[in-house]
């Protein structure tokens, strides 16, 4: 890739349709403020500019899951400030056993499209209303306003991942419904203004990442799960 190219893609990045209705109120409110005082003119145009940047939606490198076993990747950009081992309460859907679960905190810088963890069927789709407290606190999982989502694969493995509102987010987007097929990394919803996923997986699979990294969605492998294999008998 050339020098140009890099900087064409790292500039021109597409946004998610659910920004446009926004990008186009910023660019009115501009055009508003120029006609009222010219100055304030490029006080819109800075803040249409971070509208846009807000919104966006980059290309991602999906890394293969392989032959032998399963990726779980991170559904979001952000820091992960979760790590714990925890039997999911019953409004997430999970079976009654213990499962990994990773908790990612997107701030306002970070890109806030949301991305499909594994390959698989939504099962399950429930949500819950609740606070708006900041979402790096533990409690978030359990009193903000969320969307869970259980996924069936391998089998009827299941892992969940849950949108959580934060602070400043009130508007959580969900573009799949249960009996929705996914790809591993595929674009599902968004969060609009800060907030929080977290990941609900098998406590079997491998754990690649650790509190305080930053991970980014479709890309960041944070684990790793060996698929069933089905032993062939022997006809005698």
């Amino acid at each position: 890739m050339s020098i140009i190219d890099s900087i064409k893609s790292s500039i021109f990045v597409p946004i998610h349709p659910a920004g446009t209705p926004f990008v186009i109120l910023f660019c009115l409110i501009t055009l508003i403020f120029g006609w009222i005082w010219y100055p304030l003119f490029f006080i819109g145009l800075v803040l249409t500019i971070w509208c846009i940047y807000f919104f966006r939606n980059p290309n991602r490198v999906i890394p293969d899951s392989g032959k032998d076993s399963f990726l779980v990747l991170a559904p979001a950009d952000g820091k992960i400030v979760e790590i714990s081992k925890t039997v999911p309460d019953d409004e997430i859907g999970l079976p009654k056993n213990n499962y990994i679960k990773i908790g990612i905190f997107m701030n306002v810088f970070n890109v806030h499209v949301n991305r499909s963890p594994m390959s698989g069927k939504i099962t399950n789709k429930n949500y819950i209303p609740g606070l708006f407290f900041n979402a790096t606190l533990d409690k978030a999982s359990k009193e903000n306003e969320r969307m869970s989502l259980v996924m069936d694969f391998d089998k009827n493995k299941k892992i969940a991942f849950v949108q959580i509102a934060g602070l400043v987010a009130r508007r959580i987007i969900t573009e799949v419904e249960i009996g929705s097929e996914l790809k591993m990394g595929e674009v599902f919803g968004l969060i609009r203004f800060g907030s929080r996923v977290d990941v609900y997986y098998p406590e079997e699979a491998v754990t690649k990442v650790l509190k305080g990294q930053t991970a980014i969605a479709g890309e960041t492998v944070i684990a790793e799960l060996k698929k069933t294999k089905i032993i062939k008998k022997s006809k005698k």
